[in-house]
C-alpha cells in the first residue's frame, strides 16, 4: 500500500471482509499484514482486529506503509484514534524533556511516530508521569482536545489507579492517607503542616498480595501531587521497593516499583469514559507470581 485510501462503509460487515471486497488489488495475506501493521484505522481510531464490526457511514482508512512502518515505538500504544494517543511508558523515561534531556523522552517518540504517520500532525502534553513511573501517559493530537482535557483534568479524569510494591507489611489491608505536601528547595517533597505552601494530598491503598517480605498495593489517588504516592508510603512505613530518596533499603527490580496500571477519563468529545488500562510489567509479576489485578 503506497498511498492513502479512503473507504466508506455502506452495509454492516466486519473488517476483514470488506477489505478483501473493497481492496481488490490486492492479496488476502497482502491484506491481513495492512491490520499486523497498524495500516488501517476505522473512524480515525488504529485497529488490527479481523472481526472488528463495521455499521453503514463508518469511514476505514488505509495507511501508505512508509507511514505505518517509520519511527515504530518502542513502547506499547494502549489506544489511539484521531485525536488522542496513550502509551504505557516504560520506567526510566522521562514524560518530556528537561534541560538536561531532550531526545530521549516519550514525546519526542510519540512526536515522531504520528508525525511519520501523519505529516503535520503535532502532538501535545496532556498530563505526566515521573521518569522512573512505568504505565498509562496520554498525549493530544490537536491543541484544542489537549486545552479541553487539561482545563477540566480534575473532573474528566474518573480514576488514577497505580500499582505499588512496597517493602513490608502494610499497617491495615486497606486505608486512606491524607497529608499536606511541602517541597524543599532541593526539590524534596514531604508531608508537613498546613499552610500557604502546602498541598492536600490524599492517596487510597489495598493489599493484594504479599511475598518474600514486600507488599503488593493497589493505590488511586484523590489528589496529583507531585511524588505523592511515594511520600505517603513512606509515612506509612513502607516505602516503595527501589525508592532509596523516599527510604526503601532494598531494589529487587532494578527501578522503582511504581506503576501507572489504569486511567479512566471521560472524553471531552464524545462525553463518554474512556478506560486506558496498562499491564502489569514483567518484573512486578516475578515479584508476585500469579497475581490477579
Amino acid at each position: 500500500m503506497d498511498e492513502r485510501r479512503l473507504l466508506t462503509v455502506e452495509e454492516e460487515t466486519t473488517l476483514l471482509p470488506f477489505l478483501l471486497l473493497r481492496v481488490k488489488d490486492k492479496s488476502r495475506n497482502t491484506v491481513k499484514g495492512l491490520l499486523s501493521r497498524r495500516q488501517v484505522m476505522v473512524d480515525g481510531k488504529v485497529v488490527t482486529r479481523f472481526d472488528t464490526p463495521l455499521t453503514p457511514g463508518q469511514t476505514v482508512e488505509l495507511l501508505p506503509k512508509s507511514a505505518a512502518g517509520a519511527a515504530e515505538l518502542p513502547f506499547p500504544i494502549l489506544y489511539e484514534d484521531a485525536g488522542l494517543i496513550a502509551v504505557d511508558k516504560p520506567a526510566g523515561l522521562l514524560s518530556m524533556g528537561n534541560e538536561r534531556e531532550r531526545r530521549r523522552t516519550a514525546y519526542r517518540a510519540v512526536s515522531e511516530y504520528v508525525k511519520a504517520r501523519e505529516p503535520g500532525k503535532r502532538i501535545f502534553i496532556v498530563h505526566r508521569l515521573d521518569r522512573d513511573t512505568s504505565g498509562v501517559l496520554v498525549f493530544a493530537k490537536d491543541e484544542k482536545l489537549k486545552q479541553a482535557l487539561q482545563d477540566n483534568w480534575e473532573k474528566l479524569v474518573k480514576k488514577r489507579g497505580y500499582v505499588a510494591a512496597v517493602e513490608g507489611h502494610l499497617p491495615q489491608a486497606e486505608g486512606t492517607v491524607r497529608s499536606w505536601l511541602r517541597e524543599t528547595a532541593t526539590h524534596l517533597v514531604y508531608s508537613g503542616p498546613k499552610g500557604r505552601e502546602a498541598k492536600e494530598a490524599v492517596t487510597r491503598y489495598q493489599a493484594v498480595a504479599e511475598n518474600r517480605g514486600y507488599t503488593l498495593a493497589a493505590v488511586e489517588i484523590d489528589t496529583g501531587r507531585k511524588n505523592q504516592i511515594r511520600v505517603h508510603m513512606q509515612d506509612l512505613g513502607c516505602p516503595i521497593a527501589g525508592d532509596r530518596q523516599y527510604g526503601a533499603q532494598t531494589d529487587p527490580m532494578g527501578r522503582l516499583a511504581l506503576h501507572a496500571d489504569v486511567l479512566v477519563l471521560t472524553d471531552p468529545r464524545s462525553k463518554k469514559d474512556l478506560v486506558l488500562k496498562a499491564p502489569l510489567p514483567v518484573p512486578f509479576r516475578k515479584l508476585f507470581p500469579g497475581v490477579e489485578l
